[in-house]
This record gives C-alpha cells, sequence and structure tokens, in this order.
C-alpha cells in the first residue's frame, strides 16, 4: 500500500468523512461505516478523493466494499491511478 496515497486518502475521509473517530489515527482496517461515515459522506469522499488525484472511479468501483476501510480506498484509487 502507497503511504503517500494512504496520507491523501486519510486527509480527505478527515474533511469529508464525518467520522466519530481521527481518520489519521483509525485502524487501516477498520469499518468506516461503524466509525460513523454515512452514504452521503461515502459519496463525498470519493468526490474529494477524485478531485485530489485526477482520477474518475469507474461504475464497477462505485460500491460500499470499496469505500469500508482506508485500506480498501486506498487499494481502489491505487489501482485507478496506475490504469
Amino acid at each position: 500500500m502507497d503511504s503517500t496515497i494512504e496520507a491523501t486518502v486519510r486527509s480527505v475521509l478527515s474533511e469529508q468523512g464525518k467520522l466519530s473517530e481521527d481518520a489519521q489515527s483509525i485502524a487501516v482496517d477498520a469499518d468506516l461505516y461503524r466509525a460513523g461515515m454515512t452514504s452521503h459522506a461515502s459519496v463525498n469522499v470519493m468526490l474529494g478523493l477524485e478531485d485530489e488525484f485526477d482520477i474518475e472511479f469507474p461504475e464497477e468501483r462505485l460500491t460500499k466494499a470499496t469505500f469500508t476501510s482506508v485500506a480498501s480506498i486506498t487499494e481502489a484509487v491505487e489501482a485507478i491511478h496506475h490504469d
């Protein structure tokens, strides 16, 4: 997992995720929905990531599973960013 991408993911989560826990210290595999992120907030996170990385999430990545954890988001961004 790319630490620069992970740091940016955490930054966007801090700004847009509406988490009850600190996005900078939440475990990489913690369930973000259990930490307070709503489906509306996940859309804002997606839009923030698209702006930060100049990417577009393809339709097949627009699933709850993609946005469940810092790890799953980071992996998705890495895959899209490197395509």
